[in-house]
């Protein structure tokens, strides 16, 4: 057994790896310029050293005034994020489905005001400059959730996204929203920065391709799961180990690399055959021990009987 635990914080360490030297230097800056990176904006003050701080964003052909509507909007049981609505909708009285007009009821907020997230967690407005950024903050303002608009030109906006947030590592039950924010956020952003830049050029991106990418994300990490399960609890061996390696390059690629749809779903097939390939090899091997391991039994020639001669009448 302890074999089969050093396998697994072995394929787990080198995963984790390839995610916080690759993937997460990614997913904190996906879309934004080293100048957006870099620069000052409202909302840093909250939070003087974060232990999360990404600044992601997108191009959108529309004016500031063009968008304002939409972010002001957004907020559980408002108009939605639209992100993941099949998640970030659960339960809403307002269904599933993010708004995809102007909802003229949620156009006026103060600061102060409570920003719903979902139906359990609730931010605040932080501060609020009409057409240049709002700024959700956590209830005690701990951390800033900035959404800035700057002109390209007179036809083109950056929506410039920044999260400055410190994780409570002293609050066992904040562990699982600071899971979500470590290796989560990504997706929920750039997935809302899409969904604003659809909803004002018209483009909107279908639910059931949302729902597809969605439920890829959900088999790409059980796949991944899957695989350390097997190193724990199955015979260890190096196809196996590999297996999972394969199985965890997979998850990354699915969650954090920019590649389309189907590419994803190639990758995550052949993660998951090839754990089922190495569970068929052992199978295999197993049946030709035991017919190995069998006594030959001699192959005994038939009996001469000597044919009885007919009694001459």
């Amino acid at each position: 057994m302890i074999k089969r635990l050093l396998a697994a914080l072995g394929l787990l360490t080198c995963i984790m790896a390839g995610y916080v030297f690759i993937a997460r230097p990614y997913q904190l800056h996906w879309g934004a310029t080293a100048e957006e990176q870099s620069a000052d904006m409202p909302g840093d003050e909250l939070v003087a050293e974060p232990d999360f701080f990404a600044t992601r964003a997108i191009t959108i052909a529309g004016t500031p005034e063009d968008i304002w509507p939409w972010l002001i909007q957004m907020g559980y049981n408002r108009a939605g994020f639209y992100g993941y609505d099949i998640l970030e909708n659960l339960g809403s009285d307002r269904g599933l489905h993010s708004a995809k007009r102007i909802l003229p009821q949620y156009q006026e907020f103060q600061v102060g005001d409570a920003v719903p997230i979902s139906s359990v967690h609730e931010m605040k407005f932080y501060a609020i400059e009409p057409n240049e950024y709002l700024i959700w903050s956590g209830t005690d303002d701990e951390g800033s959730f900035l959404w800035a608009l700057q002109p390209v030109d007179a036809t083109h906006t950056r929506l410039i996204s920044r999260i400055r947030w410190s994780y409570d590592w002293s609050q066992p039950q904040s562990l699982g929203l600071t899971l979500f924010t470590e290796f989560t956020d990504h997706l929920a952003v750039r997935e809302i920065l899409r969904g604003v830049k659809g909803r004002v050029e018209g483009s909107n991106e279908s639910m059931a391709r949302q729902n597809a990418e969605f439920a890829l994300f959900v088999v790409a990490a059980l796949v991944f799961l899957v695989s350390l399960v097997l190193l724990l609890f199955r015979p260890l061996n190096w196809p196996r180990w590999l297996a999972g390696l394969g199985a965890g390059v997979a998850w990354l690629v699915t969650w954090y690399a920019p590649v389309a749809l189907w590419v994803g779903v190639v990758i995550t097939l052949l993660a998951f055959f090839g754990l089922l390939r190495t569970h068929q090899m052992r199978a295999h091997l197993k049946r030709d021990a035991a017919t190995d391991d069998s006594p030959d039994v001699p192959e005994v020639a038939p009996e001469n009987t000597p044919r009885r001669s007919s009694d001459s009448v």
